[in-house]
């Protein structure tokens, strides 16, 4: 069989970042690297099971980081199990290899409950009383607590919000060498977020951007010697995939006001502001970073076309996608929204719907990725004096998910073996193609 294969999805990584990635580039100097195209939308679940399943999001339902689940009338962000992927994943493939090869899978979103043999992801105990515990979904269940023992509780508020930063990724990088020391798996998925954060909050080519790349680098090297000496003797094969690329933004959209202006999106008056209406919206959009799906009730033909005619020509809007125009994207799928709003290159979308922020609910000022029903980079912007997220969405510097049309929108993938790489230039979903072929099966 294959020698063991590792590989790392580390979201923002460019071909500009490895001058600054010596003990990366370590790892792959008897390699290779091909410029990495990620697909359409390019955001963390969607690219995520792209790479692991080799289809698109109409193969495999993966659509947004979130759902709008029409038939429960809930919008559900960043926190869906496993079973939302509609299509078998390499570590449900390769396990039917006749040497049976072992999987762990570290940090991925949607890997709770998955099939592979080890799993460690985020899955913080909710209180009676709001409060959150610490806590990670593991397999074997006894898992975290023992990883806890050792490491401490998995830092969950540097992996994301106004605290993120470095702890989170150099926790999980440690957590996967204790387990490759302990079973030491022929296939290990590791998820690295820590380029997403600075980037985001003040902008890709920042200095707290370019510290972000010289801190990831620390922990990939610490890393790198401990599988090392986990893994012996045997020969690893690295993989390095920078999932989506990061670009500066100067300008925000709101497409929720644009359709609560047009009389579509409902609001219900809360104690602590406004709340939004899915179910009683004959619109609504669920934004996500530079895109956005746009449910409409009852996929009303008159309405959708109202709505795509809304955000023709809107300043920040590159593209309005309906009907056949969808299906050229591969997101024709019963998850998607009637309407499909694409932000130009220099845009993001915020989720906002209220026209006075006093109106506002009381999670917009939140660090609270669940409730809200759209992606809030803004909770990175605290104002720790208060306490308070500021609803300034101007404050976002950069962001992706939009086509990637030029070379600041595509990434680098790669690896210590030159040979497994097929082309100069990968789709996101040819990784899945190239890990399977690895372990001798078809791809």
């Amino acid at each position: 069989m294959a020698k063991k294969l590792i590989l790392l999805s580390i979201p923002g990584l460019r071909h500009k970042d490895l001058s600054s990635m010596p003990k990366l580039c370590g790892l792959t100097d008897a390699g290779s690297f091909a410029t990495l195209q990620p697909s359409f939308p390019c955001v963390t679940c969607p690219v995520q099971a792209n790479m692991t399943t080799g289809k698109r999001p109409d193969g495999h339902g993966v659509v947004a980081n979130g759902f709008f689940w029409r038939d429960k009338g809930q919008v559900e962000m960043w926190t869906s199990p496993n079973d939302c992927i509609d299509s078998p994943q390499i570590w449900d493939l390769i396990s039917h290899h006749p040497d049976e090869p072992t999987s762990a899978v570290w940090f991925p979103l949607h890997s709770k409950m998955s099939e592979a043999d080890y799993v460690c992801t985020p899955a913080p105990i909710h209180n009676p009383d709001g409060s959150e515990s610490l806590w990670c979904y593991t397999r074997p269940q006894e898992l975290y607590g023992e990883l806890r023992d050792e490491l401490g509780h998995f830092p969950l508020q540097h992996f994301w919000g106004p605290m993120a930063n470095i702890k989170g990724s150099s926790w999980i990088a440690d957590s996967a060498a204790v387990a490759a020391g302990r079973w030491q798996p022929d296939f290990f998925y590791i998820y690295l977020p820590h380029l997403d954060y600075a980037a985001q909050s003040q902008g890709p080519d920042s200095p707290a951007a370019a510290e972000a790349v010289t801190a990831l680098d620390e922990v990939i090297g610490k890393m790198a010697t401990e599988m090392a000496e986990a893994y012996a003797d045997d020969d690893v094969l690295w993989l390095i995939a920078g999932e989506y690329a990061i670009t500066p933004v100067d300008h925000v959209t709101y497409p929720n006001r644009v359709l609560r202006d047009a009389g579509l999106l409902r609001v219900v008056e809360k104690e602590d502001g406004e709340h939004l209406d899915p179910v009683g919206s004959k619109a609504w959009a669920m934004v996500d970073h530079q895109f956005s799906h746009v449910f409409v009730a009852d996929a009303d033909p008159t309405i959708t076309a109202q709505v795509a005619d809304l955000f023709r020509g809107q300043e920040g809007i590159a593209e309005v996608l309906t009907g056949q125009q969808i299906i050229r994207y591969e997101l024709d799928h019963d998850r998607s929204g009637e309407v499909i709003l694409i932000s130009t290159p220099n845009s993001w979308q915020a989720y906002y719907w209220w026209q006075s922020d006093d109106r506002a609910p009381g999670y917009a000022r939140t660090v609270d990725i669940h409730r809200k029903p759209g992606y809030d980079p803004v909770e990175m912007h605290i104002d720790m004096s208060t306490k308070s997220i500021p609803l300034d969405a101007t404050l976002i510097k950069g962001s992706h998910g939009a086509p990637a049309g030029d070379g600041s929108q595509k990434t680098v993938l790669l690896t210590s073996d030159a040979s497994v790489l097929p082309e100069e230039v990968v789709d996101d979903v040819d990784v899945f193609g190239m890990v399977m072929r690895y372990f001798g099966l078809e791809g």
